[in-house]
């Protein structure tokens, strides 16, 4: 299966278009950062080449990134400027330092709650959703250490612990997909500011974000209470598996109507539990990130109508409040009535990153077979 995951990968990036017509957005990031992963990983060219390609369609030689305004305040944008971050330390091409301090302006400016951590939108006043750590705070950090600046990455640590202990549902030891500290949003609880579920895909995004930035800022002081919380964390999503290895829309409702294994929260699951292996947080995550992947490969990595092999049960997006003429509530009912798409980037990149993991597991340490067998 090795060598077809990898040539999906490789038609996959060769046909990519823009998702949103080459403007700068997150989900071309979220292509880049599969793309950065696999190179690392495995020294190929292809993935490098892909890369540069895609990238330099939308970072102009000045710096200027295509279609972005920064008082649009949107912190998905910010997301993919781990990539200038990347590039600018991997070629020494001044625009990618450019690009990527545009996006620390944005930040500077950035509209926050009194607690610290930025408003996931402009037009979401007062909010703060467990996506928008992933898209902001690795690449403050990355940045930090990429120009010296330790208070980048003090804030970056700062934020996520903060944004954690607001958003943390005890109980369940899960994260709520939002919070609202003024409580004014209808899917807000009006005692605790949160959203009301689970959301599978929210917990990836942050479980991803928890093992980027304990990697990004090793020897910082903190860097232990980001480890404790994904330590914690991971045994928790463990316990939620499908019987097969993957993990619920809704993540903790296995007999909810209409819950369904969704492909990219297990991707994202799968490379949170393989690099904290990797990190040395815990031998046993390693496991369950294998079986994982494999269990997407066998049930999810298959051919379309059209035959060619494609990523299903990805759910195509979810959020909160009013969106396109629709009020999206939060509860478990609304996330299971999000459309379906196959291929969509927001599986495919975990997939990449998370297989990228596998390479490097199988190749610095055992055969496959073993590290399966326990």
């Amino acid at each position: 299966m090795s060598t077809t995951i990898t040539d999906y990968f490789d038609a996959y990036a060769r046909d990519y278009r823009y998702y949103k017509g080459g403007a700068w957005c997150y989900e071309d990031g979220c292509l880049y950062r599969g793309l950065i992963a696999l190179y690392e990983a495995t020294g190929e060219q292809r993935w490098y080449d892909h890369l540069i390609r895609l990238v330099q369609g939308q970072v102009s030689e000045a710096g200027e990134l295509a279609g972005y305004t920064l008082t649009e305040y949107n912190i998905d944008n910010v997301l993919p400027g781990r990539t200038p971050v990347y590039l600018s330390q991997k070629t020494g091409d001044p625009r990618y330092l450019i690009a990527a301090k545009r996006l620390e302006r944005q930040l500077q400016s950035h509209p926050r709650v009194k607690a610290g951590p930025h408003w996931h939108k402009l037009r979401y006043p007062h909010q703060v959703w467990l996506d928008g750590l992933y898209m902001a705070l690795p690449f403050k950090a990355e940045l930090g250490r990429l120009t010296g600046n330790k208070d980048l990455i003090h804030q970056a640590i700062s934020e996520m612990l903060t944004a954690l202990d607001l958003m943390f549902d005890a109980p369940s030891g899960l994260y709520r997909h939002g919070y609202d500290e003024e409580r004014l949003q209808p899917w807000a609880d009006p005692k605790t500011g949160l959203s009301p579920a689970h959301w599978a895909r929210a917990i990836g995004w942050m479980a991803m974000a928890l093992v980027d930035l304990i990697e990004a800022t090793e020897g910082e002081a903190d860097q232990a209470k980001l480890i404790d919380k994904l330590q914690a964390l991971l045994p928790v999503l463990g316990g939620l598996r499908t019987a097969d290895g993957r993990w619920y829309q809704v993540i903790d409702q296995p007999a909810l109507e209409g819950n369904y294994a969704e492909s990219s929260a297990t991707a994202m699951f799968a490379y949170s539990f393989l690099k904290a292996a990797r990190l040395g947080l815990g031998s046993d995550f390693a496991t369950v990130g294998l079986e994982a992947l494999a269990s997407l490969e066998k049930n999810a990595l298959l051919p379309d109508a059209s035959g060619r092999t494609v990523l299903q049960s990805i759910c195509c997006v979810a959020g909160l409040g009013g969106f396109e003429g629709r009020f999206r509530d939060g509860s478990s009912a609304y996330y299971v009535s999000e459309i379906l798409k196959d291929d969509d980037i927001k599986g495919v990149s975990p997939l990449m990153t998370a297989h990228a993991e596998r390479h490097l597991r199988i190749s610095q340490t055992q055969p496959v077979a073993d590290v399966l067998a326990g």
